[in-house]
C-alpha cells in the first residue's frame, strides 16, 4: 500500500483534530467508531475502516483517564489498526482485524506517551495561566490553551503520519512473516481478539451493579439464540439493542410514574409509601 502526499496530509489533519478533541472539543470525534471509518475512507477501504472502528471501540470502551494516569491512546490505536488491516489486506470482519489490533497496541502506547509529554510541558505554563487569571486577562488564559492544543495536535499528527507510512511499508513483509511464522501471528491475532473482551470487562467492572446481572444473562441467552437461527443471525446485535432499549424505556416510565404519584399524594420517602 502506497501513501500519497494528499493522504499523508489528510491523516495529519485528522490526527491533529482528534488529538485536540479528546481533551478540548469533547465532541467524541476521537472515538474509534468515528475515527475508524474516516481512516478507512482516507486509505481507500471504507468497509474495513468501519469494522476496525467497531472492533477497536470495544477495546477502548472501558478505558478512561484517571487523574494524570493515561490508558493506551484510542486515536493512535485506531489509526494504526486501520493502517495495518488495510496494508495487509485483512478480511473486513471482527475476527479478521484481530491481528491488526494486536499489532497496533504498541502504537497506542506511543499516543499515551504523547499525552503525558504534553501534560508535562504544560505544567510549567500553568503559572502563566494563573497570572493571567489574577490580572483578569482572558486572552492570556486562552493563549495557554491554544498552545496546549497546538502541541498535542502536532504530536499526534506526526506520530500518525509516521506510523501509517511504517505500516504501509511493512504490509508485504508482515504478510510474508505470517506465512513463515504463523504461530507468532496467530498469537497476536488471539491477543488482539481478546482485547475487546478485556475492554468490555473493564466497563462492566466500573458500571455493573447487582440488580443488572439478570439483564446480562438474559441478553447473553438471547444473543446466542438469535445467532443460532440463520435468518436472524445477521441482525442479532440490532435485535438485542432494541430489546435493551425497550427495557430501559419501560424502567424509565415506571420510575417516572412512581415519583409523580409520590409527589402528588404528598407522600415521600419517609412515609414508606
Amino acid at each position: 500500500m502506497d501513501i500519497t502526499v494528499v493522504q499523508a496530509l489528510l491523516i495529519f489533519v485528522v490526527a491533529f483534530i482528534m488529538g485536540i478533541d479528546q481533551f478540548s472539543f469533547l465532541e467524541s470525534l476521537y472515538q474509534p467508531v468515528v475515527l475508524g471509518p474516516i481512516m478507512g475512507a482516507i486509505l481507500g477501504n471504507f468497509e474495513l475502516g468501519i469494522v476496525v472502528g467497531g472492533a477497536y471501540q470495544l477495546v477502548q470502551i472501558g478505558s478512561m483517564p484517571i487523574g494524570g494516569a493515561q490508558p493506551p491512546n484510542a486515536i493512535m490505536g485506531t489509526i494504526m489498526t486501520a493502517a495495518f488491516a488495510i496494508s495487509m489486506g485483512l478480511e473486513p470482519t471482527a475476527d479478521g482485524v484481530g491481528l491488526a489490533v494486536g499489532l497496533a497496541i504498541p502504537f497506542a502506547i506511543f499516543g499515551q506517551y504523547a499525552v503525558t509529554l504534553t501534560f508535562t510541558i504544560m505544567s510549567g505554563l500553568m503559572a502563566k495561566a494563573d497570572k493571567a487569571a489574577e490580572e483578569g486577562n482572558p486572552r492570556g488564559i486562552a493563549m495557554v490553551n491554544y498552545i496546549e492544543m497546538a502541541i498535542l495536535g502536532t504530536l499526534f499528527g506526526v506520530l500518525a503520519v509516521a506510523g501509517v507510512y511504517g505500516a504501509a511499508q511493512l504490509g508485504d513483509t508482515l504478510r510474508d512473516f505470517s506465512f513463515q511464522f504463523s504461530w507468532v501471528m496467530a498469537g497476536l491475532d488471539a491477543a488482539g481478539g481478546a482485547m475487546k473482551f478485556v475492554g468490555f470487562a473493564i466497563l462492566m467492572k466500573v458500571m455493573m451493579s447487582g440488580e443488572m446481572w439478570g439483564f446480562l444473562f438474559a441478553g447473553f441467552v438471547m444473543a446466542n439464540l438469535c445467532a443460532a437461527v440463520p435468518g436472524m443471525s445477521g441482525a442479532t446485535l440490532l435485535m438485542c439493542a432494541m430489546v435493551g432499549l425497550a427495557i430501559a424505556l419501560y424502567d424509565y416510565q415506571i420510575n417516572t410514574k412512581i415519583k409523580a404519584n409520590a409527589g402528588s399524594n404528598g407522600g415521600g420517602v419517609t412515609d414508606g409509601i
